[in-house]
Parts: C-alpha cells; structure tokens; sequence
C-alpha cells in the first residue's frame, strides 16, 4: 500500500444496491480504471475512550472532529507493516495523518508508550492525542475495497466497500472471524476529490440516483452495540417483571 502519510481532501459517501453498483461501473468504465490493487481487504481497530466520546461527539455531526485508528491491509501478520492514523475532518474537508510501523511495534507503543524507535511531527500528534484522550481498542471493523483512479486527474479517487463486518471482542488485525455483517448486499462508495466533481461523474450519479449520505462505518457499528446493549437490558427487566 502506498506509503504516503498525509492526505487533504473532501471525502462524499454514497450507499448503492447491486444495481446501481454494476450501472455505476458500467457507466464510469471509460473514465477511471482500478488501481495496482485490485480487490483488497482492509483492517482497521477504533480506538475510543471509556464513555465512547469520540465517536458519540462524531455522531452529533460538529464542525470539528477526530478519530484515531490502527489500519492493515490483506492478510497481516506480526511484523506485517500497518498504519498508525489520525483522521480529522472540518468543515467538510478530511485530513488524515498517519505513520507506518510494524504490527509488533505499534502494538507495544499503543500499550506502553514505547518501541517507537524514530520521531516524527505526525508521532508527536499521536503522542498528544494518546495523551489527551487516553484511548482503548473498542471495535474491529473490516470491509473489501475496490479502489479506483480517474482516467484524465489521479487526483479523483473513488473506493468502493462491499462486506462491512465488525466485532467488539477479540480486537485483533490478525483475526477475521465472528464478525457481524453491517448492512449486508450493500455497497458503500466513497468519492474523494481535491476540488470538484468532473461534470461526467456528477451527471452519472445523478442519472442513477445515487444521492450522498452522512454515514460513518464506525458510527453504525457503534449504533449497533448500544441497540444489543439496549435490547440485553429490556430482555433483563422483562426477566424480572414475570
């Protein structure tokens, strides 16, 4: 995976069935073409407080807000190299900052502090926010990626998410069974831009209304964790009542 570590950009999302996905790809064919990567996996590990601060702040949409993430790609192993990465957005507009480390070694940093070996002005950001927010890993999530480039400007960037899985034990990279599906048959494209759209993509995504959604993969699965807590205790009391 690309070794590049800061990324600014204005990131859309947008939620496809079947169909439209396979109209989009049919009508976008001459315009991007898949990049060096193919279908891939990605692994990722959410970092949140005790209370889940970070990501019920993310929820109540602000015009700032951050989140910091432990990222793999394909099969990974211990000394598989991974992404340590903070992912701010404001008003609209994603920064996102990361460092690669082996999985061992940043293992041994998110835990202790340590093992770093090297400094960086992206590390010290990670040191302040670690510091701050004092983070745990609260939730595996997974999905395989199709990643796409523009024909005409590499700058256009479109990713596409099929098998959105995610679990709140066993939070290891390493490890990708007894997960939970997320909106299972759907596809969840993402189109990332310096600027604007081309008018080609915009008239195609208008004609397959295929409309942008605020949705954040780590806020529905937190959704969904707070439904089956909420659904435990219901049972509970009901328990009780008879």
């Amino acid at each position: 995976m690309s070794s590049q570590n800061v990324f600014e950009r204005v990131e859309k999302k947008y939620r496809m069935n079947q169909k439209q996905y396979d109209l989009f790809l049919e009508g976008a064919a001459d315009k991007i073409h898949m990049d060096e990567y193919g279908l891939h996996t990605i692994r990722n590990i959410y970092y949140d407080t005790q209370n889940y601060e970070l990501i019920r702040r993310s929820i109540d949409k602000p015009k700032y807000k951050e989140k910091l993430r432990l990222r793999g790609y394909g099969k990974i192993r211990e000394d598989s190299p991974v992404f340590l990465e903070i992912k701010k957005k404001y008003q609209g507009v994603v920064y996102k900052r990361r460092e690669q480390l082996a999985l061992r070694q940043a293992r041994t940093y998110l835990k202790s502090g340590t093992g770093m070996g090297k400094k960086s002005q992206i590390l010290n950001e990670i040191d302040y926010f670690i510091r701050f927010y004092r983070p745990e890993p609260r939730i595996y999530l997974a999905y395989d990626r199709e990643a796409f480039v523009g024909n005409e400007d590499e700058s256009l960037r479109i990713t596409v998410d099929r098998n959105i899985r995610s679990r709140s034990h066993r939070l290891e990279l390493t490890y990708d069974g007894e997960c939970r599906m997320l909106n299972p048959g759907e596809y969840l494209m993402e189109i990332k831009v310096k600027e604007a759209y081309p008018i080609w993509l915009a008239q195609l995504l208008g004609k397959l209304k295929i409309y942008p959604v605020s949705f954040s993969k780590y806020g529905a699965v937190y959704a969904q964790e707070m439904r089956k807590e909420s659904e435990s205790e219901d049972q509970q009391i009901c328990l009780q009542v008879y």
